[in-house]
């Protein structure tokens, strides 16, 4: 984040913003600062990554299926724009501790020994890492006396939008987030790396909630994406997983897609589609 922090100090921050007298590696003016870019970027990214996989991706047919709710793109905006706020807060403290210099960050491809093959290896462990304490946490959130607390607010969102990635509740949000935070701290990570890596599961959370089932059949037993990520919010015990489904098949509670077994839901929204055509055609031949 000091990467982000760097560029925002030396292009706007400090001409416009802040008063010359102020140093840039003031811890206060860093907190500041980091609560600025980090709320700031988290509404670019999520506006973004959602509007483009709800323009290009998104099947809205899906919008006609019996439980998506009243006004719920609306609904899923406004609660993540509540949420970020909130959610950043916890963020920013682990934020500023890399940006003092407490993580392993490191700058050059040339800092380390491993040289551009340590960069490859870090963006494999990164996923792979992450991808096995999300599922725990995950299913941590699903015990009986956390989720009404904490998790159940997004799993109203049963069949979701694109603009129901990142609808948590704040400290749902952050719970799952922790791992992106953990991994720089256990292991060195190349900063540029880790701001892409960054980028990239903003835009994942974002796919997984698309409703495009459609999935190369080489990927589908290994790849979690977003058949197995509808499956979960339908049926609630079920493809907890973030990137793959190894630890749910490791963990007993992997699903295979309805959508892959041709009763997804899409199914229902066809029928409710139908449904509604066939009454509008009755309601015009009474009218003629």
């Amino acid at each position: 984040m000091d990467v982000v922090l760097s560029y925002a100090d030396e292009y706007v921050l400090t001409p416009y913003v802040y008063s010359t007298s102020w140093p840039e590696d003031n811890p206060l003016r860093q907190i500041l600062s980091l609560f600025l870019v980090t709320n700031i970027g988290g509404y670019v990214l999520y506006f973004i990554a959602a509007t483009l996989s709800y323009w290009f991706l998104f099947d809205k047919r899906l919008l006609s299926h019996p439980l998506i709710l009243k006004n719920q793109i609306r609904r899923e905006i406004i609660y993540t724009c509540k949420s970020i706020p909130v959610m950043s807060a916890p963020t920013i403290s682990i934020f500023f501790l890399e940006v003092r210099g407490y993580g392993k960050l490191y700058d050059n491809v040339g800092d380390t020994r491993l040289g551009w093959f340590g960069i490859i290896l870090s963006v494999a462990t990164f996923i792979l890492f992450t991808d096995m304490c999300i599922y725990w946490i995950h299913r941590g959130l699903h015990h009986k006396k956390v989720y009404k607390y904490i998790h159940k607010a997004h799993h109203i969102w049963k069949v979701p939008t694109p603009f129901a990635s990142h609808a948590f509740h704040p400290v749902d949000g952050f719970l799952q987030s922790c791992p992106y935070h953990i991994y720089p701290f256990l292991f060195p990570l190349h900063k540029f790396t880790y701001l892409g890596l960054f980028v990239f599961v903003n835009f994942w959370t974002v796919s997984i909630h698309d409703g495009y089932y459609r999935v190369p059949d080489t990927f589908k037993p290994i790849v979690n994406g977003s058949a197995h990520h509808t499956d979960h919010h339908l049926f609630y015990n079920f493809n907890y997983g973030q990137f793959f489904t190894l630890w749910d098949r490791i963990g007993k509670t992997f699903r295979n897609p309805s959508a892959f077994e041709g009763n997804g839901p899409m199914v229902e929204a066809l029928k409710a589609i139908d449904l509604t055509d066939e009454n509008k055609n009755t309601t015009k031949n009474k009218a003629d």
